[in-house]
């Protein structure tokens, strides 16, 4: 089993630790608050703490390192743990530059080491459902898709609710609906803090007319975590809040039916019933991190690869210059 280090414990490196302990593969902590160490100390045993990263890089027996610090250190940590010829997993977003990121591509393929982003909702069984809906052309032409991620929540000061939420909404997008896009935009507002959109609506919109609105916000009484797609054929909505009944499955649609003298006499409503799949649930946590532990052991490539990580990140900067614009549309190359 390959020995992992998790770096950082904070709101979610401490979840990651959790799943690496739980999977025997846990075998390094790296923290710089003592506290935080007194207290993890206490659940994982047998594990050791530090608080140099370069104990962590510098420890042959560490095959792979989590990446769970703050987004403006990723660039660097892993650069560091690649040289060394680590795996590295790091969380999103990947870089907050694009470059940043292509430069860790390259040391990864010099080195021969996978290199994996944390893209989570990818190895959720409801998003991975929708996914084969899609492909099999149950919901017909995809339309639209609409998503929401809003909450009361952690407010950060070195990334704004656009770097912080949307890079789990856009790999989202990218994997069900693929890559053609044409453009970006976005328009938000700093409510608590100069310079920080607190809330951010982003528009993606691809060269088949397909859209993607996102919704985005750590300042709402809600906490949603929702997508909905809707196809010619039927529509589908996730609500990831939701214990058991995750996706629905709409039969509604419009039709369009020849023979009619104008074309809007040929189109009809179609209400038809709602299912509910059954999906075998799995913690996506739990399979994102076997599968870093699977790659580090086969040295085989993510899922979620530097290279989906880049893409996520080149939108993430196109939608941030055209919220500078105030929402002009800005155009894309991935």
């Amino acid at each position: 089993m390959p020995n992992i280090a998790v770096v950082g414990l904070g709101n979610w490196g401490q979840h990651l630790a959790r799943i690496f302990y739980q999977l025997e593969s846990l075998t390094l902590c790296c923290e710089l608050d003592e506290k935080k160490i007194a207290k993890f100390k206490k659940h994982f045993h047998g594990v050791n703490f530090t608080r140099s990263f370069d104990d962590v890089v510098n420890d042959e027996k560490i095959d792979g390192v989590v990446i769970a610090s703050p987004a403006v250190l990723h660039y660097e940590l892993a650069k560091k743990a690649l040289l060394k010829g680590k795996s590295v997993f790091i969380e999103k977003p990947m870089t907050l530059d694009s470059k940043d990121g292509e430069d860790l591509i390259r040391i990864a393929q010099k080195q021969g080491v996978p290199l994996m982003v944390g893209h989570l909702l990818k190895y959720h069984p409801a998003i991975n459902k929708i996914k084969d809906l899609i492909d099999k052309g149950d919901l017909g032409e995809v339309y639209y898709l609409y998503s929401q991620r809003v909450n009361l929540g952690t407010i950060r000061k070195d990334e704004n609710a656009l770097w912080s939420f949307a890079p789990h909404d856009i790999s989202v997008a990218l994997y069900l609906l693929g890559d053609n896009i044409e453009t970006v935009s976005a328009r938000g507002e700093c409510y608590l803090q100069k310079d920080v959109e607190d809330v951010v609506f982003l528009n993606m919109r691809y060269n088949n007319k397909l859209m993607v609105n996102i919704q985005i916000s750590w300042l709402d009484p809600y906490k949603e975590r929702k997508f909905t797609i809707v196809g010619s054929k039927k529509m589908v909505a996730f609500d990831d809040m939701q214990g058991a009944e995750k996706i629905k499955i709409y039969d509604k649609g419009v039709n369009k039916e020849p023979g009619y003298e104008s074309y809007g006499d040929s189109l009809s409503l179609r209400f038809g019933d709602i299912h509910i799949p059954k999906i075998d649930m799995s913690e996506p946590l739990k399979l994102e991190c076997q599968h870093f532990i699977d790659c580090v052991k086969d040295k085989k490539r993510p899922h979620t690869d530097g290279a989906e990580g880049v893409k996520v990140v080149k939108i993430l900067e196109k939608a941030q210059e055209s919220l500078k614009k105030n929402g002009v549309p800005v155009a894309v190359k991935l």
